[in-house]
This record gives C-alpha cells, structure tokens and sequence, in this order.
C-alpha cells in the first residue's frame, strides 16, 4: 500500500503570508501523493465585518445564514484556496483547488436542527474517494477547502479538520494514511503556556487519562475526537503539531495511535 498524507493547515498559519509561506514550503517537499485540506475563518470574519454583515457565533462555531455562505464562498474557495494553490504550483507541486461540489468529491447533509440552528452547515456523509483517487495517480496535489454541497445546489459551511478526517478515512482503503494537524502550537499540551510540555504520545487509554484530568478541553476537545474517529475508520496515523513535523525536523509534536 501506498503512503499518502493529508494536511489539515489551521487559520493562524493561513492568516500571517510569512508562517503561510513557510507552510507550503514544507508540504511542498513531502514526498508521495498528498492532500491540503485549509479553513479560513477569521478572514471570512474580516471581509463580512467589512461588508457590513453580522458575525454570529454560538461556542466558537460560526452561524452560517445565507450572505455567510456567500461571504465564506468568496474567501474559502476563492482568494484563500487560488493563493494556496498559486504558492504551490511556484514550488513545483502540481496542485488544484477544490470545495466539495467540485467532482462531487465531498458531499454533506445541512446539519439537523436541534438546540441551535447552525444555517447552512454541513456535516459530511460521503466522500468521491475513486476520482480523487485517479487524481492522486497522474501527480494532482488537491487542495480543498471548507465547503461541501448537498447535491441538491447548496453550499454548505464545513469544518476543515472533519473534512480532512473524512477524506481519511474514505482514501485508508486504497492507501496507507497519515493525517496531520498543522496548527501554531507543538501538539498537544500538558500546560497551555509551555511549548515543551508537549505530550508525545496518544493512545485511546492515555486520552481517557487526558480528559479526565481536563488537559484536553475546548477547541482541542473535537480536534482530538476527529482524530481517534479517523483511527477507528481505518486511518494508519495521526499526527499534531506545529508544521515542521511534516519534514521531522522538529520532533515536538504529538502522535495519535488506537
């Protein structure tokens, strides 16, 4: 079976050209077929403030009515992801950019309503892993962004770090997958403010330990549960860090095994 990695970049590296330029370095030069899988939230906040359009968030997640899709559409798919895409190709890998109505390669259902209505948010029931797949075998590098599509003509606003355990898992039967978490902190931290306190290893036991000491809480909670999914559907690895894991030139990071 064949290696393949899947790169989830977070929106603190996207946001700052010099961290971003850094990043593409890196994923440039793995060796082996590989996927980008980037958000950008907090540019998609910028531009709706700028447009005059309110920011509604409920625990940290985004409300996506009808202009956030249009806004999220403009800067995910577009400026985001051609940059991205642009970057690549001058450092010779051969990418293409992708929301998930492109090839049907991603599609989703609109989150039911239950306590909160989320809008247009999209929670992903199945993935075109045979053409991305074909993609991969003549040397594209796709790169997607956080927006899938029902099937139905609706975009719909998609975590970036569920699409990348998706893709994941739906690719873990033709490929030997590792899944990276590139984000500004080492991996995951015993103590928040200290970069060397990074726990290096993760199994499902040590994770029940973790949790119950409430080291992991907050935004790394669904992080850490998008990992152990993607490892019981199939997936050989995950890996959490900072983006110089991805060339193990920096051996703080986290690894996540069953």
């Amino acid at each position: 079976m064949r290696n393949l990695h899947i790169v989830k970049v977070g929106g603190n590296i996207i946001e700052k050209d010099e961290d971003l330029q850094h990043f593409l370095d890196l994923f440039a030069n793995l060796e082996g077929p590989k996927i980008l899988v980037h958000g950008g939230g907090k540019l998609a906040t910028e531009l709706a403030e700028r447009l005059g359009i309110a920011v509604k968030m409920i625990d940290g997640r985004r409300i996506t009515d009808a202009e956030t899709v249009e806004v999220i559409t403009m800067v995910y798919g577009g400026k985001v992801n051609k940059h991205i895409v642009a970057g690549l190709q001058a450092r010779n890998c051969n990418a293409l950019g992708f929301s998930g109505a492109d090839g049907n390669t991603i599609y989703s259902v609109k989150r039911p309503v239950k306590n909160i209505d989320f809008g247009f948010v999209g929670d992903v029931v199945g993935v075109n892993s045979e053409l991305i797949d074909k993609l991969l075998d003549i040397g594209i590098t796709p790169a997607f962004c956080a927006i899938t599509h029902d099937g139905k003509g609706q975009l719909l606003n998609t975590n970036a770090d569920t699409i990348a355990c998706e893709l994941a898992i739906g690719l873990s039967k033709s490929y030997k997958v590792t899944l990276n978490y590139c984000f500004e902190k080492p991996g995951v931290l015993i103590d928040v403010a200290n970069d060397d306190s990074v726990v290096r290893e993760i199994n499902t036991s040590k994770y029940s330990e973790l949790l119950e000491d409430k080291i992991i809480a907050d935004g790394l909670l669904p992080k850490l549960e998008n990992c152990f999914y993607a490892l019981k559907g199939g997936v050989n690895k995950v890996q959490l860090g900072k983006p110089e894991m991805l060339q193990n030139t920096n051996t703080n990071f986290t690894t996540l095994r069953l």
